[in-house]
């Protein structure tokens, strides 16, 4: 449910970021620059003071509660937690209302026309609430999680993206790019109530106090500077690169944020995804003291992710030309080649959103914390020398690289931690998945030498057509090759395929 949920998102992030670029331009006093760059704050203070206890830093105390069967803990558990965030936020979208047009002259885009920064501190007044009823959202969710309910969790982000694309057509006329700003809020308002239908027959009791003398509830609160600052990071690093990319020149930060939206849909899809359906779980696992069963299943997950990530990278690297014009009809090529880069990051963004789980499954929020303040110190470094040399790609080299470097020390940390982590199952496995991705590399290769990129190749259907083709042959090979290997990830696959040949039908 999860991963359909998050494909359809997926598809409408993509589509909005398209019909944005469609019905506005990259450059002059309508760029969507300052569409991009309006939202950097509001989702920094999200990331940094509500995210950071959304979840991760949340979750395992309510389902030590859970174990237990006290519900009315997890009830006063999250009704101080949601309340000390609601005023905290609430605060928060005062000071965006006030300050919006400062941060962005001098904080996320500089360089700015009037006419483009009267845009983007517009919009950012429009959302200055939004991390509060993100939050909101949130903690309503991570406890709906915590009880098995994933649903409302899966689907209330499409209703928010659904309403930026009804703001486009409806006020692109009246209100031009602010528009945008408008269906975003509504879309936030939208979210929220529809996460509210998710408490229907839980007996939830919501009263308006915080119990500071809750022990977990000050166990959070110490969980919690760690993580925030940890989610915060990667916030910085957004508005950093977003700094630079407006400093290069008008348009592109248009072009990088494409890319960048481009190279999160498969991280969130695969990584976010399957990560946020195990985590609950795997505290299970701690909670009732089986860190036999929880070291199992962590390995299981991440070989899972590893061999689903590892195709879809190779394909988006052969088939970003595709994709960049599919995303963005002009200067397509410009957007490829930032895509280009960033293949890296899809690769070890998406295993950092397990492994990173792996410290806050048992409480640990610091080594992540300190792993990112490096992480950013040299992000920012290599981000600041690499652009300069290679213009807005340097922006993407320098994340694929850091990402990387980010994996392998907390992987380092893990193995030092629990020395029976990886074992000769896991290693053998890995060997045979890169042996198998391979031969991937090759199909994707020839696939896009079948079918190449024509300079006339426009519209959906003459690009989805060849890159369905080329995807799904690659995808095919995976699997096919994967099975010849007699790896473990491709067994449910077989077992429902056969199981689809094979079912008898009954006849009248």
């Amino acid at each position: 449910m999860l991963i359909g949920a998050s494909l359809i998102g997926q598809v409408l992030a993509f589509l909005r970021t398209k019909l944005v670029n469609a019905n506005f331009p990259a450059i002059g006093p309508e760029s969507t620059d300052a569409y991009f760059a309006a939202f950097k704050i509001p989702d920094f203070f999200f990331f940094t003071l509500a995210a950071g206890a959304l979840g991760v830093a949340f979750m395992p105390f309510l389902a030590e509660r859970l174990a237990k069967n006290d519900r009315k803990a997890i009830w006063e558990l999250s009704n101080s937690l949601l309340n000390l965030l609601a005023i905290i936020m609430f605060g928060v979208g005062i000071i965006i209302l006030i300050f919006a047009e400062p941060l962005i002259h001098y904080v996320v885009a500089p360089n700015m026309t009037p006419e483009q920064l009267h845009n983007a501190s517009t919009i950012m007044r429009l959302i200055a609430f939004n991390p509060f009823l993100f939050t909101l959202s949130g903690i309503l969710t991570s406890v709906q999680q915590t009880f098995g309910r994933f649903f409302f969790f899966a689907v209330a982000p499409l209703i928010y993206s659904g309403s930026i694309i009804v703001s486009i057509y409806v006020f692109q006329d009246s209100l031009g790019l602010i528009g945008l700003g408008v269906g975003a809020l509504i879309g936030a308002i939208l979210q929220l109530l529809f996460c509210l239908l998710g408490f229907f027959g839980m007996k939830y009791k919501y009263h308006a106090r915080i119990n500071w003398r809750n022990n977990d509830f000050r166990q959070i609160l110490k969980q919690l500077p760690p993580r925030s600052i940890d989610q915060g990071i990667d916030s910085i690093n957004s508005i950093v690169e977003t700094n630079f990319a407006r400093r290069l020149g008008e348009g592109k930060l248009s072009y990088y944020e494409n890319a960048f939206i481009l190279h999160t849909a498969p991280t969130l899809l695969i990584g976010t995804t399957i990560s946020t359906a195990a985590f609950p779980r795997l505290t299970d696992r701690l909670a009732a003291g089986r860190s036999d069963l929880f070291r199992k299943e962590f390995l299981e997950i991440l070989r899972v992710i590893i061999w689903l990530i590892l195709p879809v990278a190779v394909i988006c690297y052969f088939a970003r030309g595709y994709l960049a014009r599919m995303i963005f009809a002009n200067d397509a090529p410009q957007i490829a080649v930032i895509f280009g880069f960033f293949v890296g990051a899809i690769i070890f963004r998406t295993i950092y959103a397990l492994v990173s789980r792996w410290f806050y499954a048992q409480k640990d929020t610091r080594t992540p914390l300190f792993v990112s303040l490096f992480a950013i110190a040299l992000n920012v470094f290599l981000a600041y020398k690499l652009s300069k040399a290679y213009d807005v790609p340097g922006l993407a080299m320098a994340q694929s690289i850091v990402a990387a470097a980010e994996v392998a020390i907390l992987f380092f940390v893990m193995v030092i931690r629990d020395r029976k982590l990886l074992d000769m199952n896991f290693l053998n496995g890995m060997f045979k998945i890169i042996s198998v991705t391979g031969f991937t590399v090759l199909t994707a290769f020839l696939m896009i030498s079948i079918l190449p990129l024509e300079s006339s190749d426009r519209g959906f259907i003459t690009l989805g057509t060849k890159l369905a083709a080329i995807t799904a042959v690659t995808l095919f090979v995976h699997v096919a090759m994967s099975a010849l290997f007699a790896l473990e990830e491709t067994k449910p696959i077989i077992r429902r395929i056969q199981k689809f040949i094979l079912m008898p039908v009954k006849i009248q």
